[in-house]
């Protein structure tokens, strides 16, 4: 029996993403499926429009590019998101991981472990995945992985 609720959701995504991350991702009157483990967890939450995002056993979300697109419309840049340059841009586009040595500017916030959206230096949502390194580390290193891509939007399937 699923024990939790979308309200439930939307405050997790906000302690996760900041205030309104909640509503951009689990509207309250959405069309929503949401998968539940036997113990009651959400696995996965689909919209229409694809995999909005997936709970970890830790209880944070695991964005899908549905979700991402939402995040990115909704946030105030550069909260939460990884700026790239053309370089890296049509590999980022494809699913590939973004280097430390592309980054551009970076949301404060980040931390290592945190799901964030690879946006192109244009503002285009180009792929989410996760950090590998804090904000600082991200504009610092000049080597190394700083977002291992788990979607880029060349491989979203928009099904609306």
């Amino acid at each position: 029996m699923p024990n939790t609720s979308r309200a439930d959701l939307r405050t997790t995504a906000d302690y996760q993403f900041g205030r309104g991350a909640g509503d951009a991702l689990f509207p309250a009157h959405a069309e929503l499926e949401i998968d539940y483990s036997s113990g009651g967890r959400p696995n996965q939450i689909h919209a229409p429009d694809g995999r909005l995002a997936s709970m970890g056993t830790d209880g944070r979300f695991t964005l899908g590019f549905a979700g991402g697109r939402r995040l990115h419309d909704a946030l105030v840049s550069p909260a939460y998101r990884v700026f790239v340059g053309d370089e890296s841009e049509p590999f980022v586009r494809n699913g590939e991981n973004a280097f430390a040595k592309f980054v551009g500017r970076v949301g404060p916030e980040i931390r290592p472990g945190d799901d964030v959206l690879v946006v192109h230096e244009s503002g285009e949502l180009l792929a989410v995945g996760r950090a590998e390194l804090s904000a600082q580390g991200l504009v610092d290193f000049h080597s190394g992985m700083a977002v291992k891509v788990r979607e880029g939007v060349d491989e979203y399937v928009d099904t609306e």
